[in-house]
């Protein structure tokens, strides 16, 4: 496993998927400062609220010249139905099964649950400058008020 995302990284321009099949890579956002927002799977309780949180403030994210993005390794179209469902307006994007984005920040790792190991997504945020290095990071990240501490902390970079 690799090391976990550090503030003062450069954030590896690993691509990822759109929902509609597209490459994106943080290089896309060079300039702007960009929140990646990693989470565990589309359509689950606390996943669903985070998406909303974040895009309920998409347009004050955009206000501070920060480009957001939902990370999962949920499939393409598995994004596009969860966003259509639910309105959401900050775009997400699927990493790679292996050797993805978040393997590299290690955020993909080994999890337990009731006894079980599996390998998981760990809900993470991170900010970007518009440099491509990480400013700042929140792991084991709880939903509840996140968005809005995290769009504070992109409003002050």
């Amino acid at each position: 496993m690799s090391k976990s995302a550090s503030v003062g990284d450069k954030l590896p321009d690993i691509a990822l998927t759109a929902p509609d099949g597209s490459a994106v890579k943080p290089s896309d956002f060079a300039g702007r400062k960009l929140v990646l927002f990693f989470y565990p799977k589309d359509d689950t309780p606390g996943c669903t609220t985070e998406n909303l949180d974040f895009s309920a403030l998409a347009d004050d994210f955009a206000a501070a010249g920060t480009a957001l993005l939902g990370i999962s390794k949920d499939s393409p179209a598995r994004h596009q139905k969860f966003a259509a469902k639910h309105g959401l307006k900050a775009p997400l994007a699927t990493d790679a099964e292996t050797g993805g984005l978040s393997d590299a920040l290690g955020i993909w790792t080994e999890k337990q649950n009731y006894g079980r190991t599996y390998m998981g997504m760990v809900r993470t945020t991170l900010l970007v400058g518009p440099d491509g290095t990480i400013a700042r990071v929140w792991d084991k990240v709880k939903v509840k008020g996140h968005a809005a501490e995290v769009l504070e902390a992109a409003q002050a970079l």
